[in-house]
C-alpha cells in the first residue's frame, strides 16, 4: 500500500542519555521517509552524549543545546524549529521498527487524529508489550492497556516517547504545556487535553517501537516535580470533587509542600480558562468514556 508524501520531523529529547541518544539518531534516521529530518535537543547534559552531532555533521540531523528547560518546553523548542508537516516526539532511547512511518502517516491524514502512537516493547524484555495507557488511581496514576485486536483503535493516553502528531494540531493546541515542571504527567497532560479540544487519540498494534525502561534516570529528580504536575492536570482539567480526591490521594507524599508551592506560584487559573473556553468535552465525559470511576 501506498501513502501520499508527507515530512516529518523528529524531535528528540535528550540528558545524559549516553551512547543510547546515538542509537536513538540512527534508528530513526535509517526508518524516516527522504526528506525527513532529525533534530535533538540536548537538556544540559554533561556526559558529552549529543557531541557526535557536531563532529560528524549530518543535513538530515541537528543538534539544538539547551540548559534544563524539562519535557516539555524541550519538546515544544524542536517542534518550533522544524517546518514538517508531521512531527514525531521521541525519547532518546527508542529504536522505531521499518516502515512505521506509512500507517502512522496514514491514521494522521484524519483531521480529526490529534496523535498516534505505536505499541510499546520494552527493549531489554521485548515480550513486555503495552499498548497506549488509560488513567487508574485518583494519583492520579496510569497504567499500560491492551488491545482486543490488531487494528488501530482509539485510546485515552498516548506514551509520548514516540508519538506523532500533525505540525496543524501543534500550532492549534499550542503544543506541550510549558507549565509542567521537568518531568512526569507531561505525556498524561496532552493526552486528557486533546481528547477534551475534540480530537481522538489512537494506538497502532502492530507498529511496534522499543523503549529502555531503567529504575534509575541518569540526571537529578526531585519528587515535587512530578507531584505539582499531577496537581496542574488536575486543577486544569478535572472538576473540583476529582481535584480534591487527587490531592487527598497526594497530600502525604513528603514533597506535597514544596508541590504545592510550585503550583501556586504557576498560571493555574489562567491555564484553566483558557482551556475551558476552547474545550468540546469537559473532564467528566472523558472519565464517563474511558474511566475509571473514582
Amino acid at each position: 500500500m501506498s501513502y501520499p508524501p508527507r515530512t516529518i520531523s523528529a524531535v528528540i529529547v535528550s540528558l545524559n542519555e549516553g551512547l543510547q541518544l546515538r542509537k536513538t539518531v540512527d534508528s530513526f534516521r535509517t526508518t524516516l521517509p527522504p526528506g525527513s529530518e532529525i533534530v535533538v535537543i540536548d537538556d544540559g547534559s554533561d556526559d558529552g552524549s549529543p557531541d557526535f552531532l557536531n563532529e560528524s555533521p549530518d543535513p538530515c540531523a541537528r543538534l539544538i543545546r539547551a540548559k534544563h528547560v524539562g519535557v516539555a518546553r524541550g519538546r515544544n523548542l524542536g517542534a518550533r524549529s522544524t517546518s514538517s508537516d508531521v512531527i514525531v516526539f521521541s525519547d532518546a532511547h527508542i529504536e522505531m521498527p521499518d516502515g512505521w512511518a506509512g500507517p502512522v502517516l496514514e491514521v494522521l491524514s484524519d483531521p480529526s487524529a490529534g496523535g498516534v502512537a505505536p505499541a510499546i516493547a520494552d527493549m531489554s524484555h521485548p515480550a513486555n508489550k503495552g499498548y497506549g495507557l488509560q488513567l487508574s488511581g485518583p494519583d492520579p496514576s496510569e497504567k499500560w492497556i491492551r488491545p482486543n485486536g490488531e487494528e488501530p483503535f482509539r485510546a485515552p493516553l498516548l506514551p509520548w516517547c514516540s508519538t506523532a502528531m500533525r505540525r496543524d494540531v501543534f500550532e492549534a493546541t499550542g503544543g506541550f504545556d510549558e507549565g509542567m515542571i521537568r518531568w512526569g504527567q507531561i505525556d498524561n497532560e496532552i493526552s486528557v487535553r486533546l481528547w477534551l479540544l475534540g480530537y481522538e487519540l489512537w494506538v497502532l498494534p502492530r507498529v511496534e517501537a522499543q523503549h529502555l525502561f531503567r529504575e534509575k534516570r541518569p540526571y537529578r529528580c526531585e519528587w515535587s516535580w512530578p507531584i505539582h504536575n499531577k496537581l496542574r492536570l488536575s486543577f486544569v482539567h478535572f472538576n473540583a470533587g476529582r481535584v480534591a480526591r487527587v490531592v487527598g490521594a497526594l497530600r502525604g507524599h513528603a514533597a506535597f509542600p514544596a508541590a504545592l508551592g510550585f503550583l501556586a506560584e504557576g498560571d493555574v487559573s489562567a491555564r484553566r480558562a483558557e482551556i475551558d473556553a476552547r474545550r468540546v468535552h469537559d473532564a467528566e465525559w472523558f472519565f464517563e468514556r474511558f474511566g475509571p470511576s473514582w
